[in-house]
Formats: structure tokens, C-alpha cells, sequence
């Protein structure tokens, strides 16, 4: 028999991450002795549910996209692990909806994610997104924590400035709106 303490040691996270995977029952055979102690049985193996997730800004990079995907797999095999699921989008980092990226954070069974670069997960607020797994008992693996692709960067910030140029005009428009609203009903009430 091992500890709960001792299990999160040797899966690589965080004793909190652990009692959420006991408590999601995603720790096989772990049960809770009378004394409160969680114990789990040296035969038990847990089923990880690993995601490999690949992106690339623009669909012009379509093959890199196949080949980044080839490379997770064969990263994840090389560890062990047995990947259930592949996903591959083509989008900016900045988006925040990523159809395919919000399917596997919404999944609670989902528990290690693997990146090539962190980047490819988003372009801002990467540590958040990782805090915030880590306390649902997932972690995110990123294989290289080299830097990033110029053009891909450059993509991204292109996109980041028709971003809030966009937003600023809505907000010049939503302005103008209010105003002839408030000049509208002023009128009815004189």
C-alpha cells in the first residue's frame, strides 16, 4: 500500500491535484481507511487520460500542423504514455475560443495535456491556465521551452491589433448608439 502523498510524489503533482483525482474516483482501488488515511494498493494502475494538442496560426501551416501532431504522439509514446486523444486546430494563440482547446479543458477526465511549446496552448496567461488545470488534477507537459516561430508571432500580432482596432470601433459605434438613445429619450420627456 502507498499514500496518497506518496502517489502524488511519484505521478509528478501537487497532493491537492491528488485528492481531486480520489475524489473524481480516477485513482483506481484508493480508498480511505478508518483513520481518514488514503491508502492505494500497489497493483492498482490509474488510467491517465493524456491529450496531445497541436496549433498553428493560419491554415498556410497545415503541414506543420501534421507534423507537429506526429511529434506529440511520439513524444508521449516515448514516455509511456498512451495518448487518448489528438487534437489539432489551425487559430491564433489570442483566441480565446478555440472550439477544440475549450472541449479539453471543459473535460474533468482529462488528466495531462502535452504541448510542444507553451504557446501553442495560448499567447498570454499561460500560467493561470496552468494553475488552474493543476488544481483539477491535470497537468500540462511542454516538451520545448525553446522560443517561438517569428512568423507565427508576427500572425499573432497582427491578430492582436484587428483585435481591439475591431473592439475600439464597436465601441465608437456602441457610443454613438447610447448618445442617440439618450437624445431620443430626453426628447420624450421634455
Amino acid at each position: 500500500m502507498k499514500t496518497l502523498k506518496q502517489y502524488a510524489k511519484e505521478h509528478g503533482v501537487a497532493y491537492r491535484a491528488a485528492w481531486n483525482r480520489f475524489k473524481l474516483g480516477k485513482i483506481e482501488g484508493a480508498f480511505q481507511d478508518e483513520f481518514g488515511k488514503i491508502l492505494i494498493p500497489e497493483t492498482a494502475v490509474t488510467n491517465p487520460y493524456v491529450v496531445c494538442y497541436a496549433r498553428v496560426s493560419s491554415s498556410e501551416n497545415r503541414d506543420n500542423l501534421d507534423r507537429q501532431a506526429e511529434r506529440l504522439v511520439a513524444y508521449a509514446n516515448a514516455k509511456g504514455y498512451k495518448v487518448k486523444e489528438l487534437v489539432k486546430e489551425c487559430g491564433s494563440g489570442l483566441n480565446d475560443s478555440r472550439r477544440g482547446l475549450l472541449r479539453v479543458l471543459n473535460r474533468p477526465e482529462v488528466t495531462r495535456i502535452i504541448v510542444e511549446h507553451k504557446d501553442r496552448l495560448t499567447r498570454f496567461g499561460f500560467v493561470y491556465l496552468e494553475q488552474w488545470m493543476k488544481s483539477r488534477g491535470c497537468s500540462i507537459e511542454v516538451i520545448n521551452e525553446a522560443a517561438n516561430d517569428k512568423d507565427d508571432l508576427m500572425q499573432d500580432f497582427v491578430s492582436l491589433v484587428t483585435s481591439f482596432t475591431a473592439r475600439l470601433y464597436g465601441l465608437r459605434r456602441s457610443k454613438r448608439l447610447t448618445e442617440k438613445l439618450i437624445k431620443d429619450i430626453s426628447g420624450t420627456n421634455d
